[in-house]
């Protein structure tokens, strides 16, 4: 995948092209698996989500998407990291809503990724921590929502956000102890 073409069919898309998102999606949908996958690695075994699904519901919300302003690649995969979170998050609230409030879906947060190092995290503490995060440091929050949802590496983070890595790191070392002090481990 060349970052030029998609970024050109990002800008046709944000004329109005639906031919563009026709054309962008066979371009970036390995990297949205791949970044999807990373996400249910450490998942349940027992998750009905699979990442091809949760790749498939972003492509129809992105069809749903009226107006779109996509400057770069890297800022559309900030934005897919947005809405697989809001997936991810909604398919976890109904989960536990059929359960009627038990069986909250946990993950494992992976070892680059670690938040609490080798423990389940449920899903929906995650998300409304982040939430809280957010209330004090929005950037520390979004810095988490594209590490751990969209995959982002570091220097794509910082491209995305138009910060610097060292800034990156920075805040992303902070958020996690933060969110450390938040998420009650589950146990194994």
């Amino acid at each position: 995948m060349k970052p030029s073409e998609v970024t050109a069919l990002l800008l046709n898309w944000n004329e109005g092209s639906q031919q563009a998102l026709d054309r962008l999606m066979p371009l970036v949908e390995d990297e949205l698996k791949q970044r999807a996958r990373r996400q249910f690695r450490n998942e349940r075994g027992d998750h009905t989500l699979q990442p091809t699904a949760l790749v498939n519901e972003l492509y129809l919300r992105l069809l749903d998407r009226r107006q779109a302003s996509w400057q770069s690649r890297v800022h559309f995969f900030a934005f897919a990291s947005r809405v697989m979170r809001r997936i991810l998050v909604d398919h976890a609230r109904a989960h536990e809503a059929g359960k009627r409030g038990g069986g909250a879906i946990t993950i494992t947060l992976e070892d680059s990724l670690a938040l609490v190092a080798g423990a389940q995290v449920d899903l929906l503490a995650l998300d409304q921590a982040l939430d809280r995060l957010a209330e004090l440091d929005t950037d520390q929050a979004r810095i988490v929502e594209l590490r751990f949802f969209g995959g982002l590496s570091i220097p794509e983070t910082a491209a995305a956000l138009s910060i610097g890595e060292a800034t990156v790191n920075r805040r992303w070392a902070s958020a996690r102890a933060w969110l450390y002090g938040q998420l009650k481990p589950i146990e194994a």
